[in-house]
């Protein structure tokens, strides 16, 4: 792979991963979505496709925390309809992975997000979301969790960048704060330790990658700290905006890059 490690790597470069590391940990237990900003630093610092392999174990470090604060309040029926639909979106996220270009995943990624905002922000003028997500055991729902599915898997595989997808999902189906952050940490915990396999077979982790990982991982611990402490102080509606705002700047940002 073709990345670098510790002892290739300026103070400044390891410091802006650092930083990111420390965004995952927050975004994992305060603004899902919010992590697609380290996903445009880590494409920056690294090679842009290697960049993906470094990012999934400190994802993988924000998902376990992030289950151990929100474990109660995961609702399974809605993770249970979506796992199907997410499995078949990794495949065609590594079969996609095998030929594209990162030019090519950036813009796909980018107009996925965009267009998911849009449709989430269309629906919330429409109807009021409900204080329980029993929305997905209607057939428009299960045709949802299945289309949000399989765009989050694919969209998690080549880009790590599934969060936003998902954000948007939860927030359409009527979530509330503690029952979206407990159902997505499950969700991508299951998701991104399922990915290892798929990445290490594409040569992005490696004992390189996997070194600097371990490194970085420390700063996840205050991210996610910090999260827990900030979700408290942060009422519903703000909760939405900044995630749909999260998801918009991601889209963006893979636009403009």
């Amino acid at each position: 792979m073709n990345t670098m490690t510790l002892w290739h790597m300026s103070g400044w470069e390891f410091a802006a991963l650092a930083c990111a590391a420390l965004l995952v940990g927050f975004s994992k237990t305060a603004v899902s979505g919010a992590n697609t900003v380290s996903l445009a630093i880590f494409a920056a610092v690294l090679p842009a496709r290697a960049s993906t392999g470094v990012l999934l174990p400190v994802l993988i470090a924000g998902d376990v925390l992030a289950v151990l604060t929100y474990r109660r309040h995961a609702h399974w029926p809605t993770l249970w309809r979506l796992f199907p639909a997410v499995a078949v979106g990794v495949v065609v996220g590594t079969l996609f992975l095998v030929w594209a270009g990162d030019g090519v995943v950036r813009t796909s990624i980018g107009v996925i997000l965009l267009l998911m905002a849009g449709v989430t922000l269309w629906r919330r003028r429409r109807t009021a979301a409900g204080d329980e997500p029993d929305a997905v055991t209607t057939r428009a729902g299960r045709v949802k969790a299945r289309s949000y599915g399989v765009l989050g898997g694919f969209t998690t595989m080549v880009a790590n960048a599934g969060g936003p997808v998902m954000s948007m999902y939860l927030l359409s189906a009527g979530f509330r704060k503690l029952g979206f952050l407990g159902t997505s940490a499950f969700f991508f915990l299951i998701v991104n330790v399922s990915k290892v396999p798929f990445s290490a077979g594409l040569g992005l982790i490696d004992g390189r990658s996997l070194l600097l990982d371990a490194a970085l991982a420390v700063f996840v611990v205050p991210g996610a700290l910090f999260g827990k402490w900030a979700v408290n102080r942060i009422n519903q509606h703000l909760f939405e905006q900044l995630v749909i705002a999260a998801t918009v700047v991601g889209g963006v940002q893979l636009l403009l890059r």
